[in-house]
């Protein structure tokens, strides 16, 4: 029988699965200290699971993790959204695919 070592944030039922497909680990609960930093590696660790393999599902664990810190943050995901609208609304998207090369002052 051998060990992998993980170190990581998991989903809540990960354990679960993982007894369920008849092995066998070992977990803790994170201190509350430590949570916001577990959960902002989470966050890179699922971006450059996306960067890597551009898959969409890659996005809503992305997501996951974002309603996780805002939980954690004591902000509301639809507060996050507002911003994000709000910020549309002023500076505009990525849909116009623009590249900005260089400015001259």
């Amino acid at each position: 029988m051998s060990t992998v070592e993980y170190h990581k944030l998991v989903r809540d039922r990960i354990p679960e699965i993982i007894r369920l497909n008849g092995a066998e680990c070992a977990t803790r609960i994170a201190t509350q200290e430590e949570y916001c930093d577990l959960l902002r590696q989470k966050l890179q660790e699922e971006v450059n699971e996306f960067l890597e393999h551009n898959d969409p599902n890659e996005l809503a664990d992305v997501l996951e993790v974002m309603h996780a810190l805002c939980e954690v943050l004591g902000v509301s995901f639809d507060d996050i959204e507002s911003a994000r609208l709000q910020k549309a609304q002023e500076r505009g998207g990525f849909l116009k695919r623009i590249f900005l090369e260089s400015t001259t002052e």
